[in-house]
């Protein structure tokens, strides 16, 4: 690392593995509950398991984004971060507010608006967490030696984030108003304001893995912000076709929902590429791996599952199914899940010094956990056709249909088991690394050296 406050990002990343953890572990209560055996109902019934595990992704992800704003930022902009006791603040303080939350989610203490249900008073001190995050981001980058367009550009994408999850605060007595901005938060932030934060982590990634000019790849990064705007701002009407809002929005969402996928393919050709122009062989291999297939598991999740189902015509039979979570699970996991883990890949080593390139552990963690999640992937898909077959096309009542897809959940959790080994085996080896020091300091010249005699 070239900055010693860049030692924060490890807590982010540390909490960050601690939340996926949990995550996990909703995840197979709701699996099995889903195949009939529910014997945690009366401690966890499954609508507090699936709010618990919803927003722990959320928080996970927000989390890994700041742990690698923190690593970056100082990078980018060649100074300390402004202030490391205001970051240790924020992080105590975001770690409560998802104690009580997911402590809230079993007491019934929360507000039901799906992705938004945490109670009232928490979604204040979530604004003054965030705040105090992006004016300590902001200040260091303000008061930066230099500006970059990947530094401006994931900051923008943070501050949007923030900007956008305030329409979400606002209290409506209309069920079609609530709605309607309640799509502003969790649509402008998947396939918004989070694939500029993506765009950024990716471009930082590509610069130092691949050695190609950063002017070269800070332009591919414009396009991308084009796309995003382009397609994602309007194709948030593909949320609207039935939640009572005016009869254009139907052809508007269609519209523009068929752009969408042209982002993420945007970054899978743009990080295709760049690895193609490379002229350096970076020893941290696994890094490479696990950016290169972010950006192509991502155009795969979020563009092209998401496009199959979001037009109206096919919508109309889809939605509020199963096939909505075999888009969501594989588009979360590329788009984001996995840049995550590519800037925790690439940074560990350098903040610890302990340079645990390319082993076993690592390799498996890689195949295991994408192999993993494309196996649930395609439990959901096949649970999703069967319900949309016998509920939207048969007529058959919701419960009984439930009962006859039960057997799906079978191959789910087993897949589950694939993914979740891979996670297992990334924490083992994230563990191994053991927490950063002050002799890292200058370990990324290290590393540029290594690939530079490799290279020769």
């Amino acid at each position: 690392m070239k900055y010693k406050s860049q030692k924060i990002a490890y807590w982010f990343f540390a909490t960050c593995m601690l939340l996926l953890s949990l995550q996990i572990v909703y995840g197979f209560v709701m699996g099995f509950a889903r195949m009939g055996f529910d014997v945690l109902h009366d401690w966890v019934p499954f609508n507090a398991a699936r709010a618990t595990h919803t927003n722990l992704l959320v928080v996970w992800l927000l989390t890994g984004f700041m742990g690698a704003a923190h690593y970056i930022i100082p990078d980018e902009s060649d100074r300390e971060i402004y202030s490391e006791k205001l970051a240790y603040i924020q992080l105590i303080s975001l770690i409560l507010v998802g104690v009580v939350s997911i402590i809230g989610f079993h007491l019934n203490f929360w507000e039901g608006r799906k992705f938004l249900e945490i109670p009232r008073p928490l979604d204040y001190l979530v604004v003054v967490n965030v705040l105090l995050f992006l004016f300590n981001i902001g200040m260091t980058v303000w008061k930066a030696k230099r500006y970059t367009t990947t530094s401006l550009v994931l900051y923008f994408g943070l501050f949007s984030a923030a900007l956008l999850y305030l329409p979400g605060m606002i209290q409506f007595n209309s069920q079609t108003v609530d709605s309607y901005f309640r799509w502003w938060v969790v649509h402008l932030w998947v396939e918004g304001v989070w694939e500029l934060i993506m765009g950024g982590i990716l471009s930082f990634l590509l610069i130092k893995l691949t050695g190609v000019d950063r002017e070269v790849i800070e332009k591919w990064l414009y396009v991308i912000v084009g796309l995003t705007f382009l397609s994602g701002i309007l194709g948030t009407g593909h949320h609207y076709y039935y939640i009572g809002v005016p009869e254009y929005w139907k052809w508007v969402g269609g519209f523009f929902s068929m752009l969408e996928p042209l982002a993420f393919l945007a970054m899978a050709m743009f990080a295709i590429s760049m690895y193609r122009k490379s002229g350096r062989n970076h020893p941290n291999t696994i890094a490479l791996f696990w950016t290169i297939g972010s950006a192509v598991m991502s155009f795969v999740g979020a563009g092209f599952l998401g496009f199959a189902h979001t037009l109206p015509q096919v919508n109309l039979y889809t939605h509020g199914t199963l096939i909505t979570a075999m888009h969501g699970h594989l588009a979360f996991w590329g788009a984001y899940a996995m840049i995550v883990f590519a800037i925790l890949t690439y940074a560990m080593p350098l903040l610890t010094g302990r340079k645990l390139w390319n082993n076993p552990t690592g390799l498996f963690a890689f195949w295991a956990s994408n192999i993993g999640m494309l196996g649930m992937t395609g439990a959901f898909a096949v649970a999703g056709i069967a319900q949309v077959y016998l509920e939207r096309k048969l007529g058959l009542d919701f419960l009984t249909v439930q009962k006859e897809i039960q057997v799906h959940f079978l191959g789910l959790v087993l897949a589950a088991f694939v993914f979740t080994s891979g996670i297992v085996a990334f924490i083992i080896n994230f563990v191994r690394f053991g927490a950063p020091t002050d002799e890292a300091l200058g370990a990324e010249q290290a590393s540029g050296d290594i690939s530079l005699a490799r290279r020769s």
